[in-house]
C-alpha cells in the first residue's frame, strides 16, 4: 500500500479541536471531552543503560575475526584464549542496549525521489504537536511506516552522540498520486540521496548528496521475505549506486551498507518518502520560496516559470524537483544543487512565525509528513522522532551545509554517463565527516571545547620506562595489539606493558583512558604512537595482573599500524557548499 493509501486510526479532525489555555497562553488540542489532552502524561521513552565499559577477565578475552587473543607481556604470563564472540540466536529478543540489528523484513511501502525529512521539516512539527496529548502522537505514529533493516543500522537514537541519517527518495511510481510520473515499472531505485550528519554538539550538521549514477560496489546484503525466510543478496560490482535499493529486492539497510563501503561512514537510520510528500508538505506549509536565474519552460517535468522569486507548491513543487533539463549542464548534478536549495528554503518556511502560530497548518503538516515517512524501527516511535527533531532543531540554519560527494567523469567511458568518487577530493570529505568536523564556523562554545581536548596534550611527560599500560583490540585488524606490544617494548622501551586480547566492545577511534595522576604518562604514549588529543580520554584507569594501575591503549578501526600516527582531521576541506539559510537562485 502506497503513502496516501494508509488508513487513519480515527476519523477525528484535530485542526479544528484546538483551544487556548489561559493559563499557559498556548493552544492545546482536545481530541474529546473526556480524551487526551496536553496536560496528559506520556509514557517516558525507554532509554538504555549508560554503564562503563566492562572488561573481559584474563584468559576470557571475546574474539572475532580480526581481532586479537590476549598474549603475555612483560608484566603478565599466560596466554589468552580465543573465543568467539557471542551472538544472538534467531528468534530470541534483542539486546537491551542500542547496538547493531539482525534480521530484516520488507518495508510496507516505497518512497520517492525529492527527500523532505530535515531538520526544518519534522523538527518543527513533531515539537509544535508533542503538547497535542498521547492519544494523537499515537495516532501520527500509525501514518509510519517501519522496515527492519537488521544491523545495516542502530536499534534506538541516542541525544548525546553524533548521529547520521540517509534520506531516500526513490523513483517507484505507483500508488495514488504518483501514477502520472515516470516508469509505472520501476522496482524503486535510490534515485535521491542524501547522508545527514548531525553533530555531537549540535552547533553543525553536514547534508551530503549522493548521486544516482555513481559507480559502485554494493556488498552482500540480507534481507526477509514475506515467508519469514532470509535472502542473501549477493554482491554487484561497478554498479550504479541507485540500484542499491529495489534491484534484487535490495532494501534500504542495502543501501545504507553501500554508503559505508564508497565512504566509510557508518548509517545510523534511514528515512525514505514520496512525490506525495512534495505536494502535500508544500501545499500544507502556504508554499514554498525559490528563485530562478532565467526562464524555465521544461516540456519533460512541465515547469513553467519566468526568471526572478515564486512561491511553489503542490505539483508545481514536484515539477521544480523533478526538472534536470532546465539548470546547469541539464545534468543529475545540477538538479542535486537545485533540491538542496529547495530544502534550505522548505527550512526557512517551517520556522517563520506565520507556520508555527498557526494550529491548523501544523496538524497538516504533522499529517501529512507522518503519513509520507517510511523509516527504520530504530526511530519508528513519534516519541524518538520526536527526540531526534528537538536534536535537529538545535542546530542552527547558517550552520547546516549543503553539499555533494566529490566525483569525476566515469573514465571507463566515452560518452559520460556516470561518474565515479574523486580519488583525490573525496576522502577528505569523507574524513570531515566521520570525525565531527564542521563545514562552517561554529560557535565559540565548540572551540573552547576544541581547546579544552588539545590541552590534554600540554604538560609534562614522563620517561618511556615508567609508562605503564594494558594494550587492547576494539577493532583493528588481528594480530595489531601484539605488535604494537612488541613495538612499545623492543622499540620504545616501554616495559611496563602488556596487550589483553579484545576489548568488550568495537571502537571506530583509538582511544587511551587514563587518571588524573597518570597525565604525564598518558601524554608520553600519546607522543609516541602518534595519538591525537582526542583520543585522550581522561577518567579512571584500571589495575593490571599485579594489581597495578595502568592506563589502557584500545586500538580503534583507525588504527594503521605501531608507529603510524592516527590523525584526525581537525578541519574541513574547502569544498563546493551552500547554506540552509541563504537564498540562492537556480541558474
Amino acid at each position: 500500500m502506497d503513502a496516501q493509501g494508509r488508513g487513519r486510526a480515527d476519523d477525528i479532525d484535530p485542526a479544528d479541536q484546538w483551544v487556548l489555555n489561559p493559563n499557559t497562553g498556548e493552544y492545546e488540542l482536545r481530541l474529546a471531552p473526556s480524551g487526551a489532552q496536553s496536560g496528559v502524561p506520556r509514557p517516558r521513552r525507554g532509554t538504555a543503560p549508560a554503564g562503563a565499559r566492562t572488561r573481559s577477565a584474563p584468559g576470557q578475552d571475546r574474539a572475532a575475526p580480526g581481532r586479537d587473543r590476549a598474549a603475555p607481556g612483560r608484566e603478565r604470563q599466560g596466554p589468552g584464549t580465543d573465543v568467539p564472540a557471542p551472538r544472538r540466536r534467531r528468534g530470541e529478543p534483542p539486546e537491551p542496549q542500542p547496538g547493531r540489528r539482525r534480521g530484516r523484513t520488507k518495508q510496507k511501502s516505497k518512497a520517492k525521489k525529492v527527500v523532505l525529512w530535515t531538520g526544518g521539516t519534522m523538527a518543527f512539527v513533531l515539537i509544535a504537536v508533542a503538547g497535542a496529548g498521547y492519544a494523537y502522537l499515537k495516532h501520527l505514529e500509525g501514518n509510519v511506516h517501519a522496515t527492519d533493516i537488521g544491523d545495516s543500522g542502530k536499534d534506538g537514537f541516542s541525544k548525546d552522540e553524533a548521529f547520521n541519517l540517509l534520506i531516500i527518495g526513490t523513483d517507484k511510481r505507483t500508488g495514488k498520486g504518483n501514477e502520472g510520473y515516470g516508469d509505472k515499472n520501476s522496482v524503486g531505485h535510490a534515485d535521491t540521496n542524501i547522508l545527514l550528519h548531525v553533530s555531537k554538539d549540535r552547533t553543525n550538521a553536514t547534508a551530503m548528496s549522493i548521486p544516482r549514477d555513481l559507480i559502485v560496489d554494493v556488498p552482500e546484503c540480507r534481507t526477509k521475505q514475506p515467508d519469514g525466510t532470509e535472502k542473501v543478496i549477493p554482491p554487484s560490482q561497478n554498479v550504479r549506486f541507485n540500484t542499491s535499493l529495489g534491484q534484487e529486492d535490495r532494501n534500504p539497510g542495502c543501501t545504507m551498507d553501500t554508503v559505508k563501503a564508497v565512504t566509510g561512514i557508518s548509517v545510523d537510520h534511514f528515512a525514505m518518502v514520496d512525490f506525495n510528500a512534495v505536494k502535500t508538505l508544500t501545499s500544507a506549509v502556504g508554499g514554498v520560496d525559490v528563485c530562478l536565474a532565467k526562464d524555465v519552460n521544461d516540456p519533460d517535468s512541465h515547469l513553467k516559470l519566468s526568471a526572478g522569486e515564486h512561491t511553489i507548491e503542490g505539483e508545481q513543487a514536484l515539477a521544480f524537483v523533478r526538472t534536470r533539463h532546465s539548470f546547469g549542464n541539464q545534468g543529475d548534478l545540477d538538479r542535486i544543487k537545485v533540491q538542496q536549495q529547495f530544502m534550505a528554503s522548505l527550512m526557512r518556511k517551517m520556522s517563520s512565525g506565520d507556520t508555527l502560530s498557526n494550529p491548523k497548518k501544523l496538524i497538516d503538516l504533522a499529517e501529512a509528513a507522518t503519513k509520507a515517512l517510511t523509516v527504520d524501527t530504530g526511530i519508528a516511535k513519534v516519541s524518538t522522532l520526536k527526540d531526534m527533531a528537538l536534536e535537529l532543531k538545535k542546530v542552527p540554519t547558517k550552520n547546516i551545509t549543503f553539499t555533494t560527494v566529490p566525483v569525476i567523469d566515469n573514465p571507463a567511458e566515452r560518452v559520460h554517463a556516470t561518474v565515479v568518487v574523486n580519488p583525490v577530493t573525496a576522502q577528505p570529505v569523507f574524513d570531515a565527516i566521520k570525525n565531527d568536523v564542521s563545514f562552517t564556523a561554529v560557535k565559540q562554545k565548540a572551540r573552547q571545547e576544541k581547546a579544552e581536548v588539545a590541552a590534554r596534550l600540554k604538560g609534562s611527560r614522563s620517561a618511556a620506562a615508567d609508562v605503564r599500560v594494558d594494550v587492547y583490540n576494539g577493532g583493528a585488524e588481528a594480530g595489531s595489539a601484539q605488535k604494537t606490544l612488541d613495538w612499545l617494548q623492543n622499540t620504545e622501551g616501554v616495559l611496563k606493558s602488556s596487550q589483553l586480547g579484545n576489548a568488550d566492545e568495537t571502537l571506530d577511534k583509538t582511544t587511551l583512558e587514563y587518571s588524573p595522576d597518570q597525565a604525564d604518562q598518558a601524554r608520553k604514549l600519546a607522543d609516541l604512537m602518534g595519538l591525537p588529543a582526542s583520543a585522550m580520554k581522561p577518567g579512571k584507569s584500571e589495575k593490571n595482573a599485579q594489581g597495578l594501575p595502568a592506563i589502557v591503549l584500545t586500538l580503534g578501526k583507525d588504527f594503521k599500524g605501531a608507529g603510524v600516527p592516527v590523525k584526525a582531521p581537525t578541519k574541513a576541506p574547502d569544498v563546493e557548499k551552500s547554506t540552509a539559510d541563504k537564498t540562492v537562485c537556480a541558474k
